[in-house]
């Protein structure tokens, strides 16, 4: 794990960036409480179950036909990352603290495609979909979720309980013990619903975290 995270940001330091702006060193979380920033690599890890949000370049075999989204048991695969990203036409930069409802992006580090929902029906429990989609310079409102921090909390720490809600359909990023029968690894669906539930709270847990930007 430590190999693989000092491997992340190395290529962090050498190829991340947001529009406009430069690349920061990265390091690698040990701790509790480290401050998310935008351009951070993340995982977000399910409370309740522990699997990580996992995608990979597999479609849906029904609803949208999009990138399948689910949730993964193993902590150290590398399809679990996403970058924590600001929406298109915010004027957050990189190294920027999140505050508690705030709009953001997760792109899918290794496809680049957005973490994205809509009104098609999910796969085993018939709630929202959720799917990876667009690319590099292909995003929508599809793409944005607003961060809902639990508790006392203004700004989205590691370790920090939070919810995601989706813009467009109002549905929190939602996952259950619901796993699929044909995908190997024993992986479990990740859907949306409208509701706040106890199988909506997620934890930002291994990554690679930037500093936070001082403003100099």
């Amino acid at each position: 794990m430590a190999l693989s995270l000092l491997a992340l940001s190395i290529f962090l330091f050498l190829t991340l960036d947001l529009e406009g702006g430069s690349p920061y060193p990265a390091y690698a979380a040990t701790s509790e409480g480290v401050e998310i920033t935008y351009g951070s690599v993340i995982k977000l890890m399910h409370e309740k179950t522990k699997f990580r949000l996992h995608s990979h370049d597999v479609p849906y075999g029904s609803g949208s036909g999009q990138q399948s989204v689910t949730g993964f048991p193993n902590v150290d695969d590398s399809n679990s990352y996403w970058i924590v990203r600001p929406t298109q036409d915010s004027s957050a930069k990189q190294g920027d603290v999140i505050q508690s409802g705030t709009l953001i992006r997760l792109q899918h580090m290794k496809t680049r495609r957005w973490l994205h929902s809509h009104l098609h029906a999910s796969p085993i429990s018939g709630n929202l979909e959720v799917s990876c989609f667009g690319g590099d310079g292909d995003s929508d409102t599809g793409d944005y979720w607003r961060l809902e921090i639990e508790g006392n909390g203004k700004t989205w720490k590691q370790d920090q309980r939070v919810r995601l809600r989706h813009v467009d359909t109002s549905g929190y990023l939602h996952s259950h013990d619901k796993k699929y029968s044909r995908i190997a690894g024993g992986q479990q669906e990740v859907c949306g619903v409208r509701d706040k539930r106890p199988d909506n709270i997620w934890l930002a847990a291994e990554g690679v975290y930037l500093p936070v930007n001082s403003g100099k």
